[in-house]
């Protein structure tokens, strides 16, 4: 699935993100609403991960998602 995609439906796929990282907050989905380099900000904030860790982590959750 595209990132546009989930961007445009982001409701929607807020289950899906907390849980593949548990330790995003409500208040952290709402700030990231649907954008990806935001995600990944706060991917790096919250699991002190490295950018290309964050792209390719964000890259397979995009792969796996599946259009409803």
């Amino acid at each position: 699935m595209n990132w546009d995609r989930i961007e445009g439906n982001w409701k929607q796929f807020t289950g899906n993100v907390k849980a593949q990282w548990g330790k995003l907050t409500d208040d952290d989905l709402t700030e990231i609403a649907g954008h990806r380099e935001a995600l990944e900000g706060k991917l790096q904030q919250r699991y002190g991960y490295a950018k290309d860790e964050v792209k390719r982590q964000v890259d397979t959750f995009t792969a796996n998602m599946r259009p409803h």
